[in-house]
Parts: C-alpha cells; structure tokens; sequence
C-alpha cells in the first residue's frame, strides 16, 4: 500500500473489496499510525498552507474508532444521492427504435463506438477542468449538459442523429466516473476506497432496476401526441437527470471542511473535532493528499509526469481488455430478448434480474465468472429454449463487476478503450447467436486471466524490491531524496 515503511507483513497483504475497511485497524493514536510513527521527520509530512484542511492538521490529535465510523457514516450518506441513470439507451431499443430510426444492430455498433471514442477523448480534459474549478461544481455541470442531450435524443431522426448525439453525450460525460473517484479520495482512504466505490457501483446499478420499472410505465405511451414511447423515454429521463443536476450544485460541499453554506446549512455537516478527524485521517493513510489543494490545476509537467509512470502501465493494460467478455450481451441484451419473442413490456422487466444479480456478484465473487458463461453461450444449441438463452445471457450481464477494486488500484497507484472494442464484437451478419462472436469473448477471457496474474506478480516483485533498509536508513532517505510520488522507496503498491 502507500502507508511509508509499512512493515514486510503489511506489505504482504492483499487487500480485496470485503477487506478495504476491516482488515486494518483504524486508530487515532498518531504512534500508531505508521505515518507520523517517524521520529524527527514529521515536517516531512506537513501539508502545504494552501491545502483545504490545513487549519485542521495535527499530527498529535488522537480520536475513538466509533467516532470515526460515525464521520464515515455522514460521508456515506452524502454521496448517496450522487447516482443517476446513464444507461437509458437499452430501454429505447427495446421499444423499436432502431426500426424507427430505419438503422439496424451495425448501425447501433457505430454509434456506440463514436460515443465510446468521445468518451476516451474527454477523459482527460474533463479531468483537467474538474481538478481546476473542483468536482463538486463540475459534477453537476456534467449532468446538467448530458441531461439537455439526452432530452434531445426524443427528436432522433435517424443514423447521423444518433451518432452526432452519441458524440455528445460522450464529450459530456467523459471524465465524469474519475471525477467522481477524486471527489471521494477528499472524504475516503485508500483503504477504504474499494469497498466504498463497491457501493458507488451499487447505487448507479440499482438505478438501472429502477430505470427499468420507469421504462416500463414511461413505454405505455407510444403514439400519445403522435411520438413513439422511445422518445418519451428519452425526454422524461433526461429532464430528471438535470433536476438531480442542478440539486447536486447545491448539495455537494468543495472538502470536508467547506460544508457550511446557505444550502447545506450555516454550520456544516461536521463540527471542528469531526473536521479534524476527517483531515487527519486522510493525511495519515496518505500525506501525498496535502502537496495540492482542492482548486490547484494540473500543469503540463506534472500531466507528462503521469504518462511516464511505467509502474502504472500494467493498471492500463488491464482496463483494455476486462469488461470486453461480458459488454457486447450488456449492450445487445434488449435486442437478443426481444429477438426471442418476448414483449416490449417483458423485455424491460426481464432485465431487472441481470441487474439485480449484477449487484450480488460485485460484492460477493471476482470477473473470471465470465469464462463459463461465454463458453455456455458459444456451445448452446441454436433449437434450445428462450427461457435457456434467456438465463445464460442474464447471468453474462449479471456478471462480477472489479471496476471498484481496479479504479481503487489506480487511485492508489496512480476502460473506455476497451468498449469501444467490445462493441464491434457482436455483428449483423453473427446473429441471432453470435458464435463468431463468443469466440472471440472466450479467447479474451483466457487472456485476462493470464494477464490478472502477471499483474499482480509484477506489483509484488516491485514491493519486495524495495524492502530492507535499516530504520535509521528509513530517515536519511526521507530527509534527503528528490523521488517522488509512487517512485519514491517508502511507497508500496496496492495489488
């Protein structure tokens, strides 16, 4: 982990979803936290005067564990309300939209991978305005803008409509799931991350339940004023989303200690002692958090300086490829339940399961889930029953889903590419069953599990490497090296 000097049995653990907040212990008692456990360099770790919490710094300032988990708790219950339905696209296809529109599933193909390659485009300038101005006001300028192009998909007129919107909308929310990580690193520790961004997942999955039931009424009323149920779907989901926009504005606070306003009212969520429980908690599990404040830009050096992290490198080469096995049922499953003979209204209804499944394995199991499935799927008869093809595709896009551990990993070390190749998997001229198709899911998933362990080998060889300096060796290094961030001796990778 990025705790300095932890000792060789810390280095040794691996911590899961499950373990991120229990398996270390948490202590306000400053000599037992590693932290500020050095003695004679503890300026070492002193935050810049800008940094937001600085007037709550005290490497001497020591609290209870319940104390804690009652800050904890308020944090939770303030990112509650960030999740909002990004995924409305499925529900329109269920509807005939592509009929209407006179497209077919490779024109589909198209526009998703136009909005996928927008999507990759903005992530870094996104990130860049969200570092500037503060997640808490780009947040919701997001989903206020994406919201007015989701309204406008309701006037759709066919193949270049969809794309230009689909462009749009991944201008718009590229950046928005990294901004969001940031936005948490301010309230959360590493360690807590994973299984916080576990229930971030959650939450935004949960949303597609109840899109689902939303779809189910809103698609009621095809040809009411003349426009197909689709296009209702379209206009009502995006008026909601910018309400949730513009509530966000409002509601959501710069740091952990700028929570007072007229808003959120004049005292703040936390009181000074909470306040500083916040502070230095964060800065004990990582000081790096207090070298920027929370409205610093990134210039181009220190933007040059990420690209040219090679330890980061195996962490993006696993985001290519991990989600490819289970994206091309996730974005055909509508289509595949509708060109097995069920409803409209049943299709909407059928995804709730693959959702609500989709939640349970996210807690409870890891993505290697895909391999059978896919195998399954590849190996079905082409005679076997809806309801068989039904349930294989369910449990495909119910699938384990470790985006909370790996954008963790990457937050403490440091997927849009890999969309935009799933979505050229699945073919017009492939279907109904797709075999060339879930050929080509099964080779990718062998890869993944191959390429999981050299990771995961490399991150280890790296730590142990860097293991066995003296204590007095510890100090020296401290008070004289230039290295910084994860080059820095005292940084241990998560993995």
């Amino acid at each position: 982990m990025s705790t300095p000097f932890e000792s060789d049995k810390d280095l040794k653990t691996d911590y899961g979803v499950s373990e991120a907040v229990d398996a270390r212990p948490t202590n306000g008692n400053p000599k037992e936290r590693v932290t500020f456990a050095t003695a004679g360099v503890e300026s070492f770790y002193v935050p810049i005067d800008s940094y937001e919490g600085r007037h709550r710094y005290d490497p001497k300032f020591e609290w209870e564990p319940a104390e804690e988990r009652k800050v904890v708790m308020k944090v939770c219950l303030m990112f509650f309300a960030l999740q909002l339905d990004r995924g409305n696209i499925s529900q329109a296809l269920s509807d005939n939209m592509l009929k209407d529109l006179k497209m077919n599933t490779n024109d589909y193909n198209y526009g998703q991978a136009i909005f996928y390659l927008c999507f990759l485009f903005a992530e870094v300038p996104s990130q860049l305005v969200s570092k500037k101005i503060g997640p808490d006001n780009w947040i919701p300028i997001q989903m206020v803008s994406w919201s007015l192009v989701v309204s406008m998909q309701a006037f759709l007129s066919g193949r270049s409509s969809f794309c230009a919107c689909r462009a749009l909308l991944g201008l718009i929310e590229g950046g928005f799931i990294p901004d969001n990580i940031l936005y948490l690193s301010y309230f959360y520790t590493g360690f807590e991350l994973p299984a916080r961004l576990s229930w971030f997942w959650v939450s935004y999955w949960f949303t597609q339940i109840v899109s689902a039931f939303f779809a189910y009424g809103v698609l009621h009323l095809r040809g009411h004023n003349g426009m197909e149920r689709w296009r209702w779907l379209f206009a009502l989901e995006g008026m909601l989303t910018g309400v949730i926009g513009i509530i966000s504005y409002f509601y959501l606070p710069p740091s952990p200690t700028q929570t007072a306003s007229r808003f959120r009212g004049k005292g703040g969520w936390f009181n000074e002692r909470e306040e500083k429980i916040m502070v230095n908690r964060i800065l004990r599990d990582d000081p790096s958090k207090g070298d920027i404040h929370n409205r610093q830009a990134i210039s181009f050096r220190m933007f040059w300086d990420c690209l040219q992290d090679y330890h980061m490198w195996p962490i993006y080469l696993i985001g290519l490829t991990w989600l490819i096995p289970s994206n091309p049922m996730t974005a055909y499953l509508t289509l595949q339940l509708k060109a097995i003979s069920f409803s409209t209204f049943e299709t909407n209804l059928l995804t709730i399961p693959a959702y609500t499944l989709f939640i349970i394995q996210l807690l409870l199991w890891t993505w290697i889930w895909a391999l059978p499935l896919v195998v399954a799927l590849e190996l079905v008869p082409a005679d076997a029953s809806h309801w068989a093809k039904y349930a294989l595709s369910i449990l495909l896009v119910g699938q384990p889903y470790v985006h909370a551990i790996l954008v963790a990993i990457t937050s403490r070390n440091a997927g849009t590419a890999g969309n935009i190749i799933s979505q050229n998997i699945y073919r017009d001229d492939d279907k109904p069953l797709y075999r060339r198709g879930n050929k080509v899911l099964i080779a990718i998933c062998y890869y993944n599990f191959v390429q999981f362990l050299g990771v995961k080998w490399f991150y280890v060889w790296v730590n142990e490497g860097r293991g066995g300096m003296s204590q007095e060796e510890k100090e020296k290094y401290l008070q004289t090296t230039k290295d910084k961030g994860n080059k820095r001796l005292e940084f241990r990778f998560a993995h």
